[in-house]
């Protein structure tokens, strides 16, 4: 297994393999010069395409607080329901 690229990596991989299919060159070639497969291709395509550097950084800021969220709402959910089973057992 290979190392992760960054999105700013990413990016710039798709924007390299834009200029190369511009030159005419087919997307196999154009994807194996970057140095993955066609699928890693579509993937990063499927999720960065469009996206500038700065994008793509707050992007992943966000899903990072998101997953912060997520988490301190389902601690305050399972403490609410303790403490609902707590209420119960003394009336």
């Amino acid at each position: 297994m290979g190392k992760r690229s960054t999105p700013e990596e990413i990016i710039a991989k798709l924007r390299e393999v834009e200029v190369r299919l511009a030159r005419g060159e087919t997307t196999g070639q154009a994807v194996r010069s970057i140095g993955v497969t066609e699928q890693t291709y579509y993937r990063w395509r499927k999720e960065y395409g469009g996206l500038q550097v700065g994008q793509a950084k707050r992007m992943k800021e966000i899903e990072k607080e998101n997953a912060r969220l997520r988490r301190a709402i389902s601690d305050l959910t399972l403490d609410n329901q303790i403490l609902q089973e707590v209420i119960k057992g003394k009336f």
